[in-house]
Formats: C-alpha cells, sequence, structure tokens
C-alpha cells in the first residue's frame, strides 16, 4: 500500500523526490503519512479535495485485498 501511494503522488507532482510516505501501525490499522513539497500541495488535494478523495479510494482498495484498515494522511 506505502508503494502504491509512492507511485501515484510521484506522478502527480512537479518534485517527485521530494515526495515521502511514511507507514505508523497503530491498534486501528496503518496510517500513510504523504510528505510533498510545499509547491505540490494543491496538485496533490486538487481542487475541492477531489484528487486526494481518489487517492484515499485507490490506497483503501489496494488494502482491502489484503484486510487491513488504512488512513492517508496528507502532510505539508
Amino acid at each position: 500500500m506505502k508503494e502504491v501511494l509512492e507511485v501515484l503522488a510521484k506522478s502527480l507532482v512537479e518534485y517527485p523526490n521530494e515526495v515521502s510516505v511514511t507507514e505508523i501501525a497503530d491498534e486501528k490499522g496503518v496510517v500513510l503519512e504523504l510528505r510533498v513539497a510545499d509547491s505540490d500541495m494543491g496538485k496533490v488535494i486538487g481542487k475541492q479535495g477531489r484528487i486526494a478523495k481518489a487517492i484515499r479510494t485507490v490506497v483503501k482498495a489496494a488494502a482491502s485485498r489484503e484486510n487491513k484498515r488504512v488512513v492517508v494522511e496528507i502532510i505539508g
């Protein structure tokens, strides 16, 4: 799931070398923290959060195949 999020984010941004994904396991499941360059935040979030919602949907679909719960947090 971490790899899926990283590939998606790198394909959207202008500075793919600044994309990093941190995986944190907790009692509820897995939290994936996506960090991008400040200038790329708009590209990852999109108008009215549509791209961010789509990213979360794809990652959750990948996680559901492994019966895991995933939360994606976008951090500037």
